[in-house]
C-alpha cells in the first residue's frame, strides 16, 4: 500500500474510533435526539455540494427510494439514536468495544439470510471468542441498572450489521454520496422535532459544541470522503480492516480524555472481541480438488470421454474430445 494509502488508513482508524468519545461528551448537556440531528445536519451541509456535482442525484432517489429508506432507518436513524442514548449510562470505551462486535453479528445475519458460504471451524471459533468478549463486558452491567443501555447498543450492532446486507443486495449501483447524503438528510428531518423540543435552555459549553462539530464534520462528512478515497487507493478488502483498529482508538480515547479505567475485564474483552472478529470474518479456505484415480473412473460408451464417480464428464488423456477415440 502506498504512503497515501497508509495515511488514509490511519486517518480512518482515528475518525471512526473517536465518535464514542465525542458522543459521551455531548450527551452530558445535549439530548440524544439533538446530538443525532446536529451530526446529520452538519454532514448534509458539507456533503451535499459534492453530491450535487455528481449528476443524477434526484433520479437515484426516485429509483432506489425504498432500499435507501430501509438503509437510512437501519443504519442511521435508529442506531445513531440508540447508541447516543446508551452512552448516557455506559462508558465510551464499553460502547466502542461492543460496537466492535458488528463483524461477528454480520456473519451470523448473513447465515440467517441464507448465505451459502460455510462457517468452518475457524469462523465458529471466532464467533465463540467474540461473544465471550461481549459477555465479559455486559455481565457486570446487568445488575447495575444498565440493561436497557446494553439493549440499545445491541440494537445498534444489529442495525450496523444489517444495513450493509441491504446495500449489497439492492444499492450496489448507487454512488456513495448519492446514498449517504439523502440518508443523512432524512435522519436529520426525523430527529428535528425531538431535537427542537429538547433543546438546552442555555448555550452548551465550548467542549460540548466542539464535540458536536467534530461528530458532524470529522466523524461523518470527512470520514465518508476519506473512506471513499481509501477504497480507491487500497481496495475494499484492505479498507475494511479499519474495523479492527477503531476499538483500540475508542478504548485509548476514553482512558486518556475521560479517565475511564482500563480494567482487566476491559482489556480481556478487547482481546477476545478483536480476535473473534478477525477469525469470524476471515475468508473461507477454498476446497482442494482431489484427483480421482484413473482406476476408479468408468469409461463411457460414447468413446473419447470418461466419467468420474461424481458423474462429471472429463476428457480422456490424449483424446480430442470429439468422439474420435
Amino acid at each position: 500500500m502506498t504512503a497515501r494509502g497508509w495515511f488514509l488508513f490511519s486517518l480512518m482508524g482515528v475518525v471512526w474510533g473517536i465518535p464514542y468519545l465525542m458522543i459521551k461528551v455531548a450527551v452530558d448537556e445535549v439530548s440524544p435526539s439533538a446530538v443525532v440531528f446536529t451530526r446529520c445536519a452538519l454532514g448534509v451541509l458539507l456533503l451535499l455540494p459534492f453530491a450535487l456535482r455528481q449528476p443524477g442525484l434526484a433520479r437515484t432517489v426516485r429509483t432506489y427510494w425504498k432500499p435507501m429508506l430501509a438503509f437510512a432507518v437501519i443504519e442511521i436513524v435508529g442506531p445513531w439514536y440508540t447508541l447516543t442514548d446508551a452512552e448516557r449510562h455506559l462508558s465510551s470505551s464499553t460502547a466502542g468495544l461492543l460496537i466492535a462486535g458488528v463483524p461477528i453479528a454480520g456473519v451470523l445475519l448473513a447465515r440467517f439470510f441464507g448465505a451459502a458460504e460455510s462457517l468452518g471451524a475457524r469462523r465458529i471459533t471466532g464467533l465463540a471468542l467474540g461473544l465471550g468478549g461481549v459477555g465479559v463486558l455486559t455481565v457486570p452491567h446487568l445488575t447495575g441498572g444498565d440493561a436497557l443501555s446494553l439493549a440499545e447498543v445491541l440494537v445498534t450492532v444489529v442495525g450496523y450489521a444489517t444495513a450493509p446486507l441491504i446495500a449489497d443486495r439492492h444499492l450496489k449501483d448507487v454512488p456513495t454520496l448519492h446514498l449517504i447524503t439523502p440518508c443523512l438528510a432524512l435522519a436529520a428531518l426525523v430527529h428535528a422535532p425531538a431535537a427542537l423540543a429538547t433543546r438546552p435552555a442555555a448555550l452548551p459549553s465550548a467542549g460540548t459544541l466542539a464535540a458536536l462539530a467534530a461528530l458532524g464534520v470529522v466523524c461523518t462528512a470527512v470520514a465518508f470522503v476519506a473512506f471513499l478515497e481509501l477504497i480507491k487507493e487500497a481496495g475494499p478488502i484492505r479498507a475494511s480492516v479499519i474495523t479492527y483498529v477503531n476499538p483500540a482508538v475508542a478504548v485509548a480515547a476514553g482512558a486518556l480524555f475521560l479517565d475511564e479505567p482500563l480494567t482487566a475485564p476491559v482489556l480481556a474483552a478487547f482481546a477476545l472481541i478483536l480476535t473473534g472478529s478477525v477469525l469470524a470474518t476471515a475468508a473461507a479456505p477454498k476446497p482442494r480438488s482431489r484427483p480421482v484415480p484413473w482406476s476408479t473412473r468408468q469409461t463411457s460408451r460414447a468413446g473419447g470421454r470418461v466419467e468420474s464417480l461424481a458423474g462429471l464428464p472429463e476428457e480422456r488423456p490424449g483424446s480430442t474430445g470429439q468422439g474420435g477415440g
